[in-house]
């Protein structure tokens, strides 16, 4: 009997240390987690520092578009004008083709 309860005992103590440990470790991460938290706001920028910087970036990037002359814009839209039409011309044939097909088989029932 006092093997029972001395096995007993010692089962309850282990547990308890298990559940103190996970408590520990839970309580460790939870105070990491804040230090970080803490120091990631010690280390931001103000929010008009970062538009400021934005905007300096994005006059930047800007300055080193190439545009295209007037000459160049107008033959390439053309070009595409006159692509569209021709896919068009060639969508409009293809649904012509198949819907008179659709007709024919659709007839011979």
């Amino acid at each position: 009997m006092a093997d029972i309860e001395k096995n007993v005992t010692e089962e309850v103590t282990e547990v308890t240390e298990a559940k103190a440990d996970k408590a520990t470790e839970k309580k460790d991460a939870k105070e990491a987690k804040a230090a970080e938290k803490a120091a990631a706001k010690k280390n931001k920028v103000p929010l008009g520092k970062r538009i400021k910087k934005a905007l300096k970036e994005f006059k930047a990037e800007f300055k080193k578009i190439v545009w295209s002359s007037r000459r160049s814009t107008f033959s390439n839209t053309v070009l595409v004008v006159v692509i569209m039409i021709v896919v068009a011309v060639v969508i409009g044939l293809v649904d012509t083709g198949f819907s008179e097909l659709l007709s024919w088989i659709a007839s011979l029932y």
